[in-house]
């Protein structure tokens, strides 16, 4: 598995253990629905800037959304 894949497996793994529906992950990461569905599967390229940010909408360190599970 790839890192992009793995971030957004782990992305999405989180979002769906918060219940959280994409399109409130995005908004309280400022990011639109159909960037986060592309992270989400991987198949867009993510900044560290949009990584903080998403760790910080789902309350987790940057580690957690880089380390393969």
């Amino acid at each position: 598995m790839d890192f992009l894949a793995v971030v957004g497996a782990n992305v999405r793994a989180l979002r769906e253990a918060r219940g959280l529906p994409q399109d409130e992950l995005a908004h309280l990461a400022d990011i639109h629905v159909t960037y986060l569905s592309g992270v989400e599967n991987g198949k867009r390229n993510i900044s560290i800037r949009v990584l903080e940010r998403l760790a910080a909408a789902l309350r987790v360190p940057e580690t957690d959304l880089v380390i393969r599970r």
